[in-house]
């Protein structure tokens, strides 16, 4: 060493005590824990898409040849797409590196070091993650036991320097869907009101024409759920329009690389493809939902997403979790207090359906 300067003690000491975020890992890392191989698997855990993306988007970025290039930092073109799709204006839209992006955005536009945003658990683990590393405090109200929102505790918890809520609808990984009149109740709070809609292509209930009414409503959308391109990471928001020339301003100028803006234009091209394979995924959840509960130790729950959370109930969570793994079957299991009991799984095709009610037979 050149010098005994003490680089990890200059860390801030908030980011050494967070929790890191758990990601789901790609499929070659989960054969090789299975020492299955990765086509005989069946990848359960992400909520991705498995029938993958539009032949259109293949098509166009093996074709593409501007990689070379930046994309366009105002993001003109995806902007007008999107407004023709959501039937909002192109001005009241942002699109980030998915919604995951956005979510860090937001928060380091609105919150400084100890404003509170509050978080429902469970649900998406990002909303905390993002708020700690913005410098946020993290203001736990917990769902109620059919995971809806307890809106009583919620107005308890906002107080002066309570500054955004985040609202998953539906929510991952409980698969509900907050009402609107649930949503207009958060809205009449002195806060900012995140809905985030990742899976709402599955639910076909969307709560997105309300912004143009409330100055204090953001809605975020991705494509990595029903579009089939989450490694491309591609979502947008929508969100008032006097706030999103400050979204503009504080985002990295090119956060949505060229492949994803290729990616987002031809997908919103191709919706007829893609309405087929999320049509496909409802009735694939229809069917595996009453196939779980043929099974007494287990209690799926209603989804109008693409998973279904499951209770485990008279034997272990994280057993059943590691059991199908040792099939070749990957579904997700959350090491948390709220979740312990719990197994959430992906909606695949019908051959991946059949094999999961045919491995849980087997336990």
């Amino acid at each position: 060493m050149l010098n005994s300067i003490d680089v990890e003690n200059m860390v801030r000491g908030a980011l050494k005590r967070m929790t890191a975020y758990t990601p789901v890992d790609p499929a070659e890392v989960l054969s090789g824990r299975a020492q299955v191989p990765a086509g005989q698997t069946a990848k359960l855990d992400g909520n991705e898409n498995p029938y993958g993306c539009s032949p259109r988007v293949q098509k166009a970025l093996a074709k593409f040849r501007d990689y070379n290039r930046y994309p366009d930092p105002d993001q003109r073109e995806v902007r007008k797409a999107l407004a023709k799709y959501t039937g909002m204006k192109s001005d009241s839209i942002v699109a980030g590196a998915g919604s995951d992006d956005l979510i860090d955005i937001i928060l380091r536009l609105f919150i400084e070091p100890g404003d509170k945003v509050i978080n429902c658990p469970p649900t998406f683990g990002m909303y905390p993650f993002c708020t700690e590393i913005a410098g946020g405090e993290v203001v736990k109200v917990p769902r109620k036991a059919d995971f809806s929102l307890g809106l009583p505790a919620i107005k308890k918890a906002v107080d002066a320097e309570t500054r955004v809520i985040f609202v998953a609808s539906p929510n991952n990984p409980s698969g509900n869907q907050a009402s609107e009149s649930e949503i207009k109740e958060l809205l009449a709070l002195d806060l900012i009101v995140v809905v985030d809609e990742a899976y709402v292509e599955f639910s076909g209930n969307s709560l997105i024409q309300l912004v143009p009414h409330y100055a204090n409503l953001i809605v975020l959308r991705t494509f990595s759920k029903w579009a089939g391109i989450a490694g491309l990471r591609a979502g947008y928001g929508v969100c008032p329009i006097n706030i999103v020339p400050y979204l503009m301003k504080i985002k990295q100028p090119y956060n949505i690389n060229m492949a994803a803006y290729v990616a987002i234009l031809e997908s919103l091209a191709d919706l007829g493809y893609l309405q087929k394979t999320v049509r496909a995924m409802v009735e694939e959840r229809d069917v595996l939902y009453n196939g779980l509960r043929e099974f007494n130790w287990l209690k799926p729950f209603p989804s109008v997403a693409n998973f279904i959370l499951c209770a485990v109930q008279g034997r272990g969570a994280r057993d059943v979790y590691l059991g199908l793994q040792k099939k070749g079957i990957f579904i997700r299991y959350f090491e948390t207090s709220e979740l312990k009991d719990y197994i959430r799984i992906s909606v695949g095709r019908p051959q991946d359906t059949i094999r999961v009610i045919a491995a849980l037979r087997d336990m």
